[in-house]
């Protein structure tokens, strides 16, 4: 059921309005929370550990609620048909939706645990109390949770009548508790599905077509079936793979199967330069998202306009995508670093024909993850491999090269945008277009697989066109297309782009970070043409008090208005609240134009309600800022009319460890709000800000990323 119609089914059923998050659609106590006879606590979330350290601050919750040290909490990583269906990890959502269903669920696991010794001891509820996970009535020590293991029943439906503890002065919520999950990475333990080893378990490989529009001539199988170790060579439609004993074995093979097919390679991708025309140029879906007063009216005033590029963009995973995968009979067993295990097993049953409870989806960390990368296609990868050796586990692992050119990139997007200001330099209307493919090709969510491999197989399932989420999810293309400003005449308008020449899905803040480069920038031309200091101008126009004091924050923690030492340098400052809904976020990005452009220095100023742990806040804030100044000066996805080129570190560059600037973060603290996602708010407003500090140094716009050297000379021209 997708997501617009479980919200629908929730609208009208009283007891879901009380019921926060995802605990709407996960209502059983027991799929998220039992209690242990050994004293733990076991918690299942269907948020997923992706390296923003979500597991640490949803202990911290349960912890609180439960009145429970959180050592004593084994945090479980998602699985199928144990933990609740939460969908995909994305969108900085976790702590809202995960956070708030597992704060209700451990606030009623504790109430019913004191009703019950209320009953049995003939007490008062309100005359019991529980420290460290022990419950204490007036004459001492009743039970402890280990001791209700057996006594309670957890497997009921949530109520949301329970009511969450106030933080008090033991509480860890607020707290920079240490991060669960950093030990084992920082020491170098075996925790990612990199390094899982299961009994007898074998290696495959699968060969890609060079080229998105390859089709398959002939293959010597004979050269590769005779190879040491090699145990299987499977060729179904364009989907060519292998099984060894040994890992080296499968990539020997895997060499000499390239050599061994034969491709027919014919032109398809759109031309390079010029992808914001030939966006335009294609046919699109039209949505109308805002229309706000009459942008045409009124003849005061002056009229502005500017386009704005944005590339394709891929993931570059440090880590290259792996699965495990094990089939007997008719069921499939799989270890994935997948955002969405219920999701990828809907896929994956459509596309084995099996039903979803013969699919059983394990998370296990993967080494890089920032939205739809190839964690399911390898996913399918190896369960189809795994379908030729019953019985046997099977690791996929993909190639650098394949990682870098088959992931489904983040979409190019064009942008354009009209403004006029009144005769006091006022805004007074605003209309923003965009035009991108989709933003969402997640697997679960149409009727055939969205995954690589199946639409290679033979028969292949259909090649969809990505989606954009809806808008209650915070959108796709149109994500932050809003402008955030008071402005009396507003048009917002999305093209997604039907024709998709090139894998596009879900990368790390969707069209937000597109959307933001755009409207920040160009908010600055416009102040800057007008004589207004850029900070100022902003505050003009913004009623919003949070977001306004995030501004203010940054702008005075940076400096904003003192003079930088040095030619060619220059400060940019830039603003949005992420979805329009979520965490507010203001940069001050200081940046220093010699042969390229260099940022020395990100100020960050942030508004996320109450800081569970405010560390791993500033951890996500900060993040998402060192990435998105990687994509605004580095990345993009480089392809000819037939492939993608960029496939290696050296014509895929990102920021090195020598380039990262100095990151201030400031999180405004708010303990009496709710909390909301830190993860990708900093990334649009960084972009724009170090857009508006290379204007700042050397009063040069430039309007297409990434802001490299060669575009810098374009722009003056």
């Amino acid at each position: 059921m997708n997501l617009a119609v479980r919200l629908a089914a929730a609208s009208l059923d009283p007891t879901a309005a009380r019921l926060p998050g995802s605990l709407k659609f996960n209502r059983r106590l027991s799929n998220w929370l039992s209690l242990a006879l050994d004293g733990w606590v076991d918690v299942y979330p269907g948020k997923v550990e992706i390296g923003q350290g979500i597991l640490t601050a949803l202990a911290q919750i349960v912890a609180d609620e439960l009145g429970l040290p959180i050592e004593r909490l084994r945090m479980h990583p998602a699985e199928t048909g144990r933990s609740p269906d939460e969908g995909v990890t994305s969108g900085s959502l976790s702590i809202q939706e995960c956070g708030s269903a597992l704060r209700q669920v451990a606030a009623q696991v504790r109430t019913i645990a004191i009703a019950h010794l209320a009953n049995r001891e003939a007490l008062q509820p309100a005359s019991i109390t529980v420290r460290r996970g022990e419950f204490f009535g007036p004459k001492g020590l009743l039970a402890s949770y280990a001791d209700l293991a057996v006594q309670i029943d957890l497997d009921v439906d949530a109520d949301g009548l329970a009511d969450p503890r106030l933080p008090g002065p033991e509480a860890l919520t607020g707290k920079p508790v240490p991060r669960l999950d950093l030990p084992d990475k920082v020491f170098g333990a075996p925790c990612f599905i990199q390094d899982l080893v299961l009994p007898r378990m074998l290696h495959g490989r699968v060969l890609r077509p060079p080229s998105p529009n390859a089709k398959f001539a002939s293959l010597d199988l004979e050269r590769v079936t005779a190879l040491p170790g090699v145990l299987v060579v499977l060729r179904d439609g364009r989907f060519i793979g292998l099984v060894a004993e040994l890992e080296h074995q499968a990539d020997a093979a895997l060499r000499v199967l390239a050599e061994a097919a034969r491709w027919n390679e014919t032109p398809s991708l759109p031309p390079q330069n010029g992808l914001g025309e030939w966006l335009q140029a294609q046919r699109c879906e039209t949505l109308r998202i805002e229309e706000r007063g009459d942008p045409d009216s009124g003849a005061e005033g002056e009229m502005f306009s500017a386009i704005y590029d944005k590339p394709f963009i891929a993931h570059a995973s440090i880590g290259p995508s792996c699965a495990i995968a094990q089939r007997d009979g008719t069921s499939l067993q799989l270890w994935s670093h997948t955002q969405g295990p219920y999701n990828l097993r809907a896929d994956l049953a459509i596309a084995f024909s099996l039903s979803p409870d013969q699919v059983v989806v394990r998370h296990v960390e993967g080494a890089g993850c920032y939205g739809h990368n190839p964690a399911d296609d390898v996913a399918y990868d190896a369960a189809r491999l795994a379908a030729e050796i019953p019985g046997r586990p099977v690791r996929v692992l993909w190639s650098r090269a394949d990682e870098l050119a088959w992931t489904p990139f983040g979409p190019a997007m064009r942008i354009e945008l009209a403004a006029r200001t009144d005769p006091q330099g006022r805004l007074a209307a605003w209309r923003h277009q965009v035009w991108s493919n989709g933003h969402s090709l997640r697997p679960g969510r149409a009727p055939t697989p969205t995954l690589l491999g199946s639409w290679h197989a033979d028969p292949p399932a259909p090649a969809l066109p990505a989606i954009n989420a809806p808008l209650a999810a915070g959108g796709g293309a149109e994500r932050n297309a809003v402008p955030g400003y008071d402005i009396a005449a507003l048009s917002v308008v999305s093209h997604r782009v039907l024709e998709m020449p090139l894998r596009s899905s879900a990368l790390r803040a969707l069209g937000a970070f597109g959307n933001v480069f755009a409207a920040e920038s160009f908010i600055d031309e416009i102040a800057c043409h007008h004589g207004v200091d850029p900070l100022e101008y902003r505050l003009r126009h913004l009623s919003d008090r949070r977001g306004r004091a995030v501004l203010e924050r940054a702008a005075v923690a940076a400096g904003w208005g003192s003079q930088l030492t040095g030619p060619a340098r220059g400060r940019g400052i830039a603003y949005a609240r992420y979805k329009g809904s979520g965490a507010w976020c203001a940069v001050v990005a200081q940046v220093h134009m010699d042969r390229e452009v260099r940022v020395e220095r990100l100020t960050i100023a942030a508004d996320v309600g109450l800081a569970i742990n405010p560390d791993g806040v500033a951890n996500q804030l900060e993040g998402g800022a060192i990435q998105a100044t990687s994509w605004a000066l580095k990345e993009a996805v480089r392809f000819d009319n037939t492939r993608v080129l960029s496939d290696s570190w050296e014509n895929y560059p990102i920021l090195g460890f020598d380039e990262v600037p100095q990151v201030e973060v400031l999180i405004a603290p708010m303990p009496d709000q709710p909390s909301l996602g830190a993860g990708e708010a900093s990334m649009g407003p960084t972009a724009a800000a170090i857009a508006n500090a290379v204007h700042a140094a050397i009063g040069v716009r430039v309007r297409s990323l990434p802001i490299t050297a060669q575009q810098v000379i374009d722009a003056m021209q």
